[in-house]
């Protein structure tokens, strides 16, 4: 072998101990106040995305009246938001992979909060649906690089728990756009309820300029000592370290979308579109469409419908916290596979009853919803943990996009099954979803206590 060729393998091999040296330093640094720093910078836009997402919902039983919206046109205006999330994933998945994950939350933080102010000047149904699609870009871009960002900082050990909690905010803010619409929508109008959200978003934004580059997508790039620049800061910031074995990490491999269907990763990748597509088709149904059914069906005064509604997003927060502290001991697939069958068994009670009372919605339809909570803020923990970093962004993006053509799917078919059948059948449908969810869940596989380099290579 010439000395040229020598030279070339010594560097490549050079290179290697560095990768894999770097990956090391990052497990061994236990959660600390660096850490907890940038969640909370994310999680502002983590909790501004599902306030902005749940935000029409709150509006529409208003936006009915006022427009005299049939049932498939309320259906049609929830749908818009979730089609422009749906594009939205995919474009800013592909800036996040190339530009980088921060760049990617400050240019969708910045869309979805421009376009929400937008909204409060909606005249009528047509300028509201694309207004809605515009936001709905932002929104869809937000969650799947805020989560990838997150877990590509987060060591193996409590990985589950760390991430979850961080993930907490976005059922919290669903919590608490439901407790504002139930005040703000009947006191002061619909429009007001947009404008909130979108001002305090630009208002936050210069937050996000304090945010540090991910050392594991700085490391697939080959920008190893800005890498190590940030791994020295959060090293800074506690004297604990964690044991770690030995991570094997190959030198920068050019992203292509192509390889989420690679023999290696088909199957994970056809598994977690399952996952995302059964789980949000329930929630995201459920969470768009109680406040008006319990108006329209049920007949309940304005505001005692949307107070009854935002009981789901309570009962949400409690099994997410529960999810949280129990993940890393209970697993991914047991959870997810568990909780779809609970959830299932309770729509299948409305069904079996009739659903003719409001308090049984409110009881177990709720309930129900909480459940399937769970499940999809564990998507969010999952489906990046199965990825490598030089596809993880654009692998969680794709994925979530089955989320958003579910959210956007789900509120007309219940508006079309609404219409035709009652409201009994709205909830064995989802009770036949989550049998489906629950046995594609059997086919997760187990990430917990592994580092993300070991789960995929």
């Amino acid at each position: 072998m010439s000395e040229s060729s020598n030279a070339a393998v010594s560097d490549l091999s050079s290179s290697e101990d560095r990768y894999s040296q770097l990956l090391m330093r990052m497990e061994s640094i236990p959660f600390s106040r660096w850490h907890v720093k940038l969640r909370v910078i994310v999680g502002t836009a983590s909790f501004f995305d599902g306030y902005g997402a749940l935000s029409l919902a709150y509006a529409l039983p208003v936006l009915i009246s006022l427009w005299h919206l049939n049932t498939a046109q309320s259906g049609m205006l929830i749908a818009a938001g979730y089609l422009g999330q749906a594009v939205g994933a995919i474009i800013f998945g592909v800036i996040a992979e190339r530009f980088g994950r921060v760049f990617g939350i400050k240019a969708s933080m910045f869309m979805m909060s421009i376009m929400g102010i937008a909204c409060m000047f909606a005249g009528n149904y047509t300028a509201l649906f694309i207004l809605r699609f515009l936001q709905g870009i932002g929104l869809g871009g937000e969650v799947p690089v805020a989560a990838t960002y997150i877990n590509e900082l987060s060591a193996a050990h409590g990985r589950g728990k760390f991430f979850i909690i961080f993930e907490i905010i976005f059922p919290v803010s669903l919590m608490l756009t439901a407790q504002l619409g139930a005040v703000i929508v009947p006191s002061f109008g619909w429009r007001w309820l947009f404008l909130l959200g979108g001002a305090v978003g630009m208002i936050l934004l210069p937050l996000f300029f304090k945010l540090k580059e991910s050392p594991r997508w700085l490391i697939s790039k080959g920008k190893l000592d800005e890498a190590e620049c940030v791994i020295e800061e959060i090293e800074a910031s506690t004297d604990k370290r964690l044991p770690v074995t030995t991570i094997a990490s190959k030198p920068t491999v050019k992203a292509n979308w192509k390889e989420l269907f690679s023999p290696f990763y088909r199957f994970r990748t056809l598994v977690v579109w399952a996952l995302w597509f059964s789980a949000y088709f329930i929630s995201n149904g459920l969470n768009n469409w109680l406040p008006s059914l319990y108006k329209t069906v049920y007949k309940l005064p304005l505001k005692e419908s949307l107070y009854a509604a935002s009981i789901t997003n309570v009962l949400q927060v409690v099994m997410v916290l529960a999810c949280a502290f129990l993940i890393d001991k209970v697993g991914r697939k047991r959870w997810a596979t568990f909780a779809f069958i609970a959830a299932g068994c309770l729509l299948l009670i409305l069904f079996i009853t009739g659903a003719k009372s409001a308090q049984s919605v409110m009881y177990l339809g709720s309930s129900a919803y909480g459940i399937i909570g769970s499940i999809t803020v564990l998507l969010y923990l999952y489906t990046p943990e199965i990825y490598p970093t030089r596809m993880r962004a654009i692998g969680t993006a794709f994925a979530t996009t089955w989320l958003r053509l579910a959210s956007a799917i789900g509120p007309m078919i219940i508006g079309f099954v609404l219409d035709a059948k009652g409201i009994s059948y709205v909830f064995v449908g989802f009770a036949a979803i989550c049998i489906i969810g629950s046995l594609v869940a059997t086919r997760m596989i187990e990430t917990s206590g592994k580092a993300l380099e070991d789960i995929a290579p």
